[in-house]
């Protein structure tokens, strides 16, 4: 995995324009969606009729010009006629345009559905070392520029580039066809000068636009990184700091913006003169010609009139030239993110995991998170179907890194790890992680109703199993005491819940779930002394009969497992039951009267007047 970029998204090469375009079409016209395919095709066909349509136009304008001034002009009719016919055919033109589009929107927001869809599946499948690499902001960021690229590109590709470079076909075959051929060669010399210098000039000017969407995105990651820190910043004082690193990248973004507009305006001009040039020229030959005699008012109307219809769509050809290669720039870097590998991915033709009695063996197991930093070291333990293994330890010690390892988060570097005899890495990842139900040390939770967040264990339940598992995980009579009850949000990542009631949350949704093994990872950290007794006595309660893995610190909630694994540096240093650990006087035993005396001198400290503790008046209860 290379490293993030300034925006936080790891830099990958993402797929240059033609690559895009090729994406894009795969969705355009998709395998075996006949419904969308034919209406491509109706949608060609009308295109090709609202062109034909709008190049005959001038024609008509040309023969009411000539009828006004012949003899027949009195009768009025023909000159009414013709002038009728000009109408109806802009009409028709237009609404050919119209029904053409009309058809091709399903196509089209069909093809940025699925696309946008496949990102973000993509990155749901991508490790938790990516996630934990990147900024939310940024990647919300490109998916959103993305996306709209997507859409510009679609309706400016098929509804303005290749109908404007067919009609500039028809209108050089209808030129030398009725008019001399240098009106044909001129008129495309000066189409193809504009074209050239408008991909070369646009192509200059890209690398502007690639550094204003850097520093948009930036800019943008660190805005959301800031908001979603809020009482952080609070905390220290440092919105003024806060500030200033939003505006470096605002400010980068500013003279991106500035050299951009200035380089527009320049190619706005040179494409307006390259116009201006050939429609002079055109205008002039034609001059000529009504002189001479052999073109008629009509004629020098209709050529003008051709290059009119012609040069309007070719200065929007300019505009949407430069738009689609913005479009193509954000799609590139939105494709980028398809190309980042899935480091932890399922082996062709993996069957699902077999759930029997969900036993759990680590066999002599190594693990780095980098080549430089080990974290585990030759790690065995066995967890018996039904039974609860404790692994405790320092900070640091590899503890969770053990839970991360089970869930398949990483891969081990050596080793195996194996459920009811089948390694993991051998097995489909979702039917792993449906077996398994982990209760983490920090919960986050989504900016949703309490009821959401309990039913996301299982989103299928019924209201009465999601209460069911609130009074499991004694959270039910704080719910049903909020004014709004289930329906109760809970903020940005559960804040406006505090830490034991979020947990409380987390734990009463992994019991919704009803997995075959349990994973605590420190779930009753963020508890108070009574409220962790009442859960770990839930705990217990759900534990029964399930393989469990309770990974934690205080010791005290782990007195009663069937075997406790203490890690020290990344390696086994004891196992065995409590009593047996404590008999040891090792480093277990070290562990546990160090905790045991602090939690004495915690009480005995609260029994004590603030004056001698040093505190003032304040309490903050959980």
């Amino acid at each position: 995995m290379s490293k993030p970029g300034p925006d936080g998204i790891p830099k990958v090469d993402g797929p240059r324009a033609w690559g895009v375009i090729k994406i894009l079409g795969r969705h355009l016209w998709p395998k075996n969606e006949m419904a969308l395919r034919t209406r491509v095709a109706i949608a060609m066909v009308l295109l090709v009729v609202a062109k034909v349509t709008n190049v005959y136009v001038p024609i008509l304008y040309k023969g009411a010009v000539d009828a006004l001034g012949t003899p027949a002009a009195q009768a009025v009719a023909v000159p009414i006629a013709l002038i009728v016919a000009y109408g109806v055919a802009r009409v028709a033109a237009q609404a050919f345009g119209e029904i053409r589009d009309a058809i091709f929107a399903p196509v089209a927001q069909r093809a940025i559905r699925n696309l946008a869809l496949e990102v973000f599946g993509h990155l749901h499948a991508l490790s938790l070392r990516f996630h934990l690499e990147r900024q939310t902001g940024g990647i919300s960021r490109v998916i959103e520029r993305g996306t709209q690229g997507m859409d510009f590109l679609i309706r400016f590709t098929t509804f303005n580039i290749l109908p404007t470079l067919f009609e500039i076909v028809l209108v050089g075959a209808i030129l030398w066809s009725l008019y001399d051929w240098r009106f044909s060669v001129v008129t495309l010399v000066v189409v193809g000068v504009y074209i050239v210098f408008s991909i070369v000039f646009s192509e200059w000017r890209i690398k502007f636009v690639r550094s204003m969407n850097e520093a948009d995105t930036e800019a943008n990651a660190k805005a959301i990184d800031s908001l979603l820190n809020f009482e952080t910043v609070k905390y220290f004082g440092n919105e003024a700091h806060e500030a200033r690193r939003y505006d470096v990248g605002r400010r980068r973004y500013e003279d991106a913006a500035i050299r951009s507009s200035r380089t527009l305006s320049l190619l706005n001009i040179g494409q307006g003169t390259i116009i201006s040039v050939g429609l002079v020229a055109v205008m002039a030959m034609a001059g000529q010609g009504v002189i001479a005699g052999t073109m008629t008012i009509g004629d020098f109307v209709a050529v003008n009139a051709f290059l009119i219809q012609l040069y309007m769509p070719l200065n929007m050809l300019g505009f949407a030239y430069r738009e689609i290669r913005n479009a193509l720039v954000n799609m590139e870097k939105m494709f980028g993110l398809l190309d980042v590998p899935a480091e932890i991915a399922d082996k062709p033709g993996a069957p699902p995991l077999a759930v029997g009695g969900g036993e759990i063996a680590f066999d002599h197991v190594d693990f780095c998170y980098e080549p430089s930093r080990p974290i585990l070291h030759d790690v065995s333990f066995r967890v018996a179907p039904g039974h609860t293994v404790a692994i405790v330890g320092s900070s640091g010690a590899g503890k969770s890194t053990i839970s991360r390892i089970l869930f398949r988060f990483y891969d081990v570097s050596a080793g195996h790890v194996r459920i009811d005899g089948q390694d993991i890495r051998d097995v489909r990842q979702a039917s792993l992680r449906a077996a398994i139900g982990v209760v983490p040390q920090d919960t986050v939770l989504f900016n949703d109703t309490i009821y959401y967040n309990i039913c996301y264990g299982r989103p299928d339940c019924t209201r009465e199993q999601v209460e069911e598992a609130a009074r499991l995980a004694r959270i039910h009579d704080f719910i049903m005491a909020l004014p709004l009850g289930y329906d109760t949000t809970v903020g940005e990542r559960g804040l406006k819940l505090s830490g034991g009631e979020k947990q409380r949350v987390a734990i009463a949704r992994t019991i919704l779930k009803n997995p075959r093994i349990l994973l605590f990872d420190e779930a009753t950290s963020a508890l108070d002394t009574r409220t962790e007794q009442e859960i770990q006595r839930s705990l217990e309660e759900v534990s029964r009969g399930r393989t469990t893995v309770m990974i934690a610190h205080r010791l005290s909630t782990i007195v009663n497992a069937d075997e406790i694994v203490v890690l020290d540096r990344g390696r086994v240093a004891e196992r065995g039951r409590h009593g047996e650990l404590l008999a040891r006087n090792g480093l277990y035993a070290d562990m546990w009267r160090r905790q045991q005396e602090a939690a004495a001198e915690a009480e005995r400290r609260i029994g004590e007047p603030a004056s001698l503790r040093g505190e003032g008046h304040l309490r903050v209860a959980d």
